[in-house]
């Protein structure tokens, strides 16, 4: 479970993102034009670090923004810092590129290959819980019950528009742009849709080397 807060943010998480994405090698839209078109999250099993994946549109082109939000600098991250935003009620934040991030690369694991489900998010209104709507739906071809080895994380690389994570006898792959016609997921994949698209598309997949 994620809770979400009724909070203010400054920056904007859209703001941060119009400021970041221009510098990103993948990135080939007009960033005055983002829309945000739905998000899911992964829960933080020590419920320290907030794990948001942000689909954006710009243009005719759909991008796929995992992000970490924390509570102190992540070290050994500065080169994937996205940026550090005030939350009225958590304090300063710091927003990570999450495929630099081990929290999100493990939950990405477990949901590849055990099939560990989307975060439900919930928040607090009246002094009573409430369950959000989800903006986006995801879904794996992964195994419930399927171990996941333990995870000797290596730096990521992105090479056209694909983040290639190494993790010990495995390697994820996270795409940077969507293809929004649809594809048919291939085995250890992840899915997502959102509204106004109703066909699944391909965000990341789990190979042997």
């Amino acid at each position: 479970m994620a809770i979400v807060y009724a909070a203010e943010l400054r920056p904007s998480k859209m703001e941060l993102l119009a400021q970041w994405l221009p510098a990103q090698p993948w990135f080939a839209a007009d960033p005055a034009h983002l829309v945000r078109l739905g998000s899911f999250r992964f829960d933080d099993p020590a419920g320290e670090v907030g794990i948001e994946t942000m689909l954006v549109g710009a243009g005719k082109s759909v991008y796929q923004i995992p992000l970490t939000y924390r509570g102190a600098p992540l070290e050994g991250a500065q080169a994937f810092l996205v940026g550090t935003m005030k939350h009225s009620v958590l304090g300063n934040r710091w927003v990570y590129d999450a495929t630099a991030d081990p929290v999100y690369v493990g939950e990405l694991a477990a949901a590849l290959l055990a099939g560990k489900a989307q975060a439900v998010e919930t928040r607090e209104t009246d002094g009573k819980m409430e369950t959000l709507p989800a903006t986006a739906q995801l879904f794996s071809t992964g195994t419930p019950g399927t171990e996941v080895p333990a995870l000797e994380m290596a730096a990521p690389t992105t090479e056209g528009g694909v983040v290639t994570i190494p993790v010990g006898a495995l390697t994820l792959a996270v795409l940077r742009e969507l293809d929004s016609t649809g594809v048919v997921p291939e085995a250890r994949a992840l899915s997502v849709i959102w509204a106004g698209q109703e066909t699944p598309v391909l965000t990341a997949t789990c190979a042997n080397p």
